[in-house]
């Protein structure tokens, strides 16, 4: 009989303790709670960190993530305005800013994410299709201002220039998907395109126009070095022949030169001994044409052998 008192005593504890768990609530930095009593709302959000209380069993609290969110669609293939299909990836941002008409409207997060699909990736689409493929790719004209020297390979290719832009084209993405879903309780940050690529069968046509513009650049820079080696030796060959006729010119000049000095020469002495030059040169004539075993046969008045006939004579 003394211990009768325990059970209810500790019935009544653990009552206590359920409706403790069951009405305390923690809410941290990054998230905000909106309650609900027999699924509609009673209480405005509650933002502030720290140990909350409802009311057991009646009152549920909803917690909502109060952070910037990341949304990731499905790569698609979408064709531009100009006929090029493309697979397309968009990644987007969002954030619940009305925890109340996100409750109502999508209850969680999961069907938010649905709901997101349907309506970031339709809006993208209409403005994909309705561009052309320059003003996805590209932000600014800026590569139009930069000068390309006549030696580069695609210095001849034309460069189309844009109207709309990249940026301007998300820009109007992100302000019609925050207008479709401003009743949902989501502001939408930003939306930005992760990747572009073309699909397969039309990148394999793009690879080989490539192949055929650098086969082409090619072609141009060897039949252009071509010409250039074909001048070079051109010019080669003139500066040779200059060279050859400068070098032959002034041999010539040279040897006109000495030819004079031999004949001043011959003639000074000519001059200072004319007996002794006609005996040296008459000497240097028989040296010159009667060898060894020769044998002359000439009259006993002839000039050519005066020097010996005189000798003989002596």
């Amino acid at each position: 009989m003394k211990n009768t008192w325990l059970a209810p005593f500790f019935a009544l504890f653990f009552l206590l303790i359920i409706l403790v768990v069951n009405s305390a609530y923690i809410v941290n930095e990054a998230q905000q709670v909106i309650i609900t009593q027999f699924g509609e709302p009673i209480k405005k959000p509650i933002i502030e960190p720290g140990l909350h209380f409802k009311t057991p069993f009646i009152q549920n609290a909803n917690i909502f993530d109060k952070r910037i969110l990341q949304w990731d669609g499905y790569p698609n293939e979408i064709p531009t305005k100009d006929k090029k299909f493309i697979w397309l990836d968009i990644t987007a941002r969002w954030q619940i800013v009305d925890p109340l008409a996100f409750l109502r409207t999508m209850g969680n997060e999961n069907n938010a994410q649905s709901r997101l699909d349907d309506i970031i990736d339709g809006i993208a689409r209409d403005f994909i299709t309705s561009n052309n493929l320059i003003e996805i790719v590209r932000g600014t004209n800026r590569i139009l201002e930069i000068p390309r020297k006549e030696e580069d390979i695609n210095a001849d290719v034309q460069i189309e220039e844009i109207t709309t832009g990249r940026d301007t084209i998300m820009r109007a993405v992100v302000d019609k998907t925050r207008e479709a879903v401003k009743d949902y309780g989501i502001q939408i940050v930003d939306v930005q395109i992760k990747r572009i690529n073309y699909v397969d069968r039309v990148r394999q046509k793009v690879f080989e126009r490539m192949i055929s513009e650098r086969k082409r650049a090619a072609e141009k820079l060897r039949s252009e070095g071509l010409g250039v080696s074909a001048e070079i030796e051109g010019e080669k060959g003139k500066e040779v022949k200059r060279i050859l006729s400068g070098a032959y010119k002034e041999a010539q000049t040279l040897k006109g030169q000495a030819d004079a000095e031999a004949t001043n020469v011959y003639a000074e002495a000519y001059n200072k001994g004319p007996e002794f030059y006609s005996f040296m040169k008459t000497m240097e004539t028989y040296r010159n044409t009667i060898a060894t075993g020769t044998t002359l046969i000439l009259s006993t008045d002839s000039d050519y052998m005066k020097y010996l006939k005189d000798t003989v004579k002596n």
